[in-house]
């Protein structure tokens, strides 16, 4: 059985990209599986709406019995301001490498 689904998202994760990102996170969550890997290597801009995604999932996912979690791989460092600058780098765990990121399960 796999540790962790490892989910690669690129591009920008805006209003208008941020629901799809959402039902797939969600989706993956209602199919049991509760450990997410996100490899933010290629992704360029988290809007609020995808931060609120990031929050429900994790949310979802620690309700999980047994509790699950999400966490993120290869964040380039203007995201990982993103979080800083509001206050929800506490909420997950980064990793450098996915590597790294699935050993962590």
């Amino acid at each position: 059985m796999k540790r962790c689904e490892l989910i690669s998202v690129a591009g920008q994760i805006d209003s208008a990209t941020a629901p799809e990102l959402d039902r797939t996170l969600q989706g993956l969550l209602a199919q049991g599986k509760r450990n997410l890997v996100l490899n933010l290597r290629e992704t360029t801009f988290v809007s609020s709406a995808g931060l609120r995604g990031f929050v429900a999932a994790a949310i979802k996912a620690r309700r999980m019995i047994p509790r699950g979690e999400v966490v993120f791989s290869e964040v380039p460092p203007s995201l990982v301001e993103t979080f800083d600058v509001v206050g929800m780098r506490h909420l997950f765990k980064f990793f450098d490498s996915d590597v790294e990121a699935v050993g962590g399960f």
